[in-house]
């Protein structure tokens, strides 16, 4: 059976990887906090025919060799966590991380997860949460009477409350960094687990130690850059196209050879 139909499969698989990636970054252009995936590929191994170097005759030798390539595999998807685009939105209760950095956010079962979207809000109790109602660790409880919440590049959470004229001090947010954020893993709904690659969470003050600083009123974007997006969309699907075509061609070789038979 001729190579290039398997060639050819593992090629078309390939882009089937690159164009579902392609597609959940365009689906979540406008989430909050999204950070845009890429996929990589690698050749596969070469069944060598003669090695480069192999003797031609007592004095020379080949200088190429004949190597030929077996197709081609995904070898990994990879998260950017370049900064989105910030959008002002006048919401006390939203925050942008500008730069390095990330919330912690505590899961139902305890587990701590961490975060870019800092679209926040208020629980029954005055509890900071995300949109899901998962707290903001550390936990900040909100007085039910306060008129203003102010929180500052550094993360200090003030309120003003009834009959003050200062704010008073109810809780500091602290940022989250990683060695190598592209190891975390992605569990949806924007957030992140720690993994061995990832290294250890490293918590901080905002705007210290390589943190970013804290914008109160701004929401980060989605990262996802359409034109980027769309033109890695048709080259998957003409790359997809090309190999298709290949299978094709090497059906029709085969007919030919079943043909001579004839």
């Amino acid at each position: 059976m001729m190579r290039s139909l398997y060639t050819a499969a593992t090629g078309m698989l390939a882009q089937e990887l690159q164009i579902d990636n392609t597609s959940n970054n365009i689906a979540n252009v406008n989430t909050i906090g999204f950070k845009s995936s890429r996929a990589e590929f690698a050749d596969l191994m070469y069944q060598v025919s003669e090695y480069a170097g192999t003797g031609t005759s007592q004095i020379t030798k080949s200088p190429t060799g004949i190597e030929v390539g077996l197709g081609v595999r995904p070898t990994a998807i990879t998260k950017i966590f370049t900064e989105g685009n910030l959008q002002q939105t006048s919401n006390n209760l939203d925050i942008a991380i500008t730069g390095k950095g990330f919330f912690k956010i505590e899961l139902p079962d305890g587990t701590e997860s961490y975060s870019r979207a800092g679209a926040f809000k208020l629980d029954e109790n005055g509890t900071i949460v995300n949109s899901d109602g998962y707290k903001l660790i550390p936990e900040i409880v909100v007085p039910d009477d306060a008129t203003d919440i102010s929180i500052g590049t550094d993360g200090t959470v003030t309120v003003i409350q009834p009959g003050q004229t200062q704010g008073t001090i109810i809780g500091q947010i602290t940022t989250i960094n990683f060695i190598n954020p592209a190891g975390l893993h992605a569990l949806g709904d924007t957030l992140y687990l720690e993994t061995e690659a990832s290294g250890v969470p490293i918590e901080d003050t905002p705007g210290l130690n390589g943190l970013g600083p804290l914008r109160q009123g701004f929401l980060e974007l989605s990262n996802v850059e359409l034109v980027v997006e769309l033109t890695n969309l048709i080259t998957g699907q003409r790359a997809y196209e090309a190999d298709s075509k290949a299978i094709t061609t090497s059906d029709e070789m085969l007919q030919t050879v079943v043909n001579l038979k004839r």
